[in-house]
Formats: C-alpha cells, structure tokens, sequence
C-alpha cells in the first residue's frame, strides 16, 4: 500500500548522500551511471576549492578538472543535488570557507542545501564531543580517549575556524547522527529538526550506516530492503562511493552493489535527493528538538557507534 507521506503513491524513500572522499572521476561516472539509468536521483557532496595545504585525502576537488564540474553541472540538470563537504579536504579558515562557499555559487548557481562535514576538517560546526551533551559527552570522550575533546571551533565565535553564521545564512541541512538501521526516519523521526543547544546549523539531519561498500550493502540487504518498503519508512544512506564500489580507473562495479541497486529500483520507492526529501518531511510548526529527544538521539548513537567505529 502506498504511505501517505510520500507522492505519487509511493510506499517508502530512499536517497543517498555520497561524501567524495577517495572518489575519482573515473569511479564516480561509473556509479552514477548505473544510478541514472536505474531512475535514483541522490546527492553527489564535492570540495569546491583544493586548498593549499597537505589535503587529508586523494579524492577528486572541483578545482582539478573542468570536465568534472561539466559532469557534475550535467548531474544536476538530470536531477541528483549537488552537496557539500566542506570548502576542500582539509581545515580551512573563516576567509577560506567563505571562498569555498562563493566558490560552490559561482560553479552551480546556488547555496548548497545540504551537507555533511568532513572528518578531518577542524572548522566543523559542534563535531567531535560537540555533537553530545551531559554524559553523552562524557563517555564520548572515554570511548575516544579524548582525542576529539575541543578539537572543532566552527561554531566558536571568534575563533579563526569560525563559520557557524555562515553556515545558518547560507546552508538549510547539516548531517549529524548516523545509525545502524536502514530506516534511517525510524531511528530519527524528528528529521530534519532544529536544535537550539546548535543553533548555528537551521535542520540536522541522520542518515544510515553504509560508508564503504561492505557496510552499504549490509545496511541495503534484501530483508532490510522489504522492512524498509513495508514500514512505508525513508532511508538516506551515508556513503563514499569512492570506498570499494569500483576500482580507482572506472573498472566493474562491484557486482553487490549492481544487483542491491537493480532490486530496489524495482520497488515502488521514491527515490529522490536528500534535499527533496528533507523538503518533504520537514514541519516548521513542529516544536524544537526537545532534551528527551536530544538525549535518544545521542544514546543510540553512541552504542551504535560503539558497534561500527564511524562518524
């Protein structure tokens, strides 16, 4: 049966945020091929500057070739979202990721509308034990020996790292948790939500755990696929498409992820980019994220963060 939360009498959604990392050019035409021609639209993240320092990573930025951006542009008329993971793949200051952002205008024609934050990057907005509060915090730093306690200043006023008003002027959603569910919706009902203990960030969002391609196709199994069509839930997968789904030249798709997709496509999902959906449940009459909510939401992260070891 259809679900009444979704259009055209759909029964469920399902999109995917893909964070650039690792990615080559080569490999992401690969990917988004088979997306395209399958009739998923989903959100392709990109740095849109390199930067000038050691990058933390060997992926593709806008700024190394023209063809990519060309690409990309093509992406977009085509229907996927173009999102952002920071101005480039390592810490940039205030006045450098001011450059990315009106750099990411001058390329699309547009403010991001969604992002996620790269790891490495210590100008992220209430990462690190920011992301929890009380005890959460507290044992987050046990579970990480510290090593994230006050590393990230993106939302300290005055600090040189410092973009928290930028990111509230220019960027609508902003990823946080990650869980292990595939109804991404169930184990965060309250996507998107505004949290005024964050009030830099206008609507976090959660996704579901999938960041190479072993985890991707654990999250996309067959069972997990027909729980997610039968609760009629929405699922944003959190991947990097440049983590194992083909090799670094554009080679074969891995096999899986050819079939996981080619058997969801043939549901009657509604398969849209995160933005779209984001769009679609967010209520703006419904109250801030409440203390109890913040506390669930953070608890179940947590474990299941104890479980997996990823952002």
């Amino acid at each position: 049966m259809p679900d009444p939360r979704w259009p055209d009498r759909k029964q469920f959604a399902f999109s995917i945020f893909d964070d650039p990392d690792s990615q080559t050019f080569e490999v992401g035409r690969e990917v988004y091929a088979l997306l395209r021609d399958l009739g998923f639209r989903t959100t392709k993240a990109v740095w849109p500057t390199r930067g000038s320092r050691t990058p933390s990573d060997h992926g593709i930025t806008c700024a190394d070739d023209r063809a990519y951006v060309d690409w990309l542009l093509e992406l977009e008329r085509a229907g996927f979202e173009i999102g952002y993971h920071n101005a480039t793949l390592h810490t940039s200051n205030r006045e450098e990721t001011l450059a990315g952002l009106n750099r990411f205008v001058e390329l699309f024609d547009h403010n991001p509308s969604s992002m996620a934050h790269h790891y490495f990057c210590d100008e992220n907005l209430y990462w690190g034990d920011g992301r929890v509060s009380g005890v959460h915090r507290t044992l987050y730093n046990v579970m990480t020996r510290r090593k994230n306690h006050n590393r990230f200043f993106g939302d300290k006023e005055g600090h040189p790292y410092f973009w928290g008003d930028l990111c509230r002027e220019r960027i609508r959603y902003v990823r946080n948790f990650v869980y292990g569910d595939i109804n991404t919706l169930a184990a965060c009902p309250w996507m998107p939500y505004h949290d005024p203990e964050r009030p830099y960030v206008n609507y976090w969002y959660a996704s579901s755990e999938g960041s190479n391609v072993k985890s991707f196709l654990e999250r996309v199994s067959d069972a997990n696929q027909d729980r997610l069509e039968a609760e009629g839930g929405a699922c944003i997968m959190y991947t990097h498409f440049g983590h194992g789904y083909a090799d670094r030249n554009g080679g074969k798709l891995d096999p899986g992820f050819r079939r996981a997709m080619e058997r969801m496509a043939r549901k009657n999902g509604w398969f849209v980019p995160v933005q779209t959906l984001l769009d679609r449940l967010r209520d703006d009459t419904r109250p801030q994220l409440s203390d109890s909510a913040r506390r669930n939401l953070e608890r179940r992260w947590l474990v299941h963060k104890l479980r997996f070891g990823t952002a």
